[in-house]
């Protein structure tokens, strides 16, 4: 019986540590998406949208063709 609890215990030991290594790294990293948001990259792409097509506030769908 003490031989199981050690194990346990030990097995215990290591997912925490495996969690918090895990939990560490997610809270740690910043995904290059994120950084790459305040760039600017959106303003061009919302100027380069047609003035036709332009969506609308309550987030209809545009099905105008010219």
């Amino acid at each position: 019986m003490k031989f199981e609890s050690l194990i346990l215990a030990g097995l215990f030991a290591v997912c925490f540590g495996i969690c918090a290594g895990v939990m560490g790294a997610m809270l740690k990293t910043t995904p290059a998406s994120v950084q790459l948001a305040g760039a600017g990259k959106a303003a061009a792409v919302v100027l380069a949208t047609p003035a036709g097509c332009v969506r609308p506030t309550d987030d209809a769908v545009c099905s105008r063709a010219d």
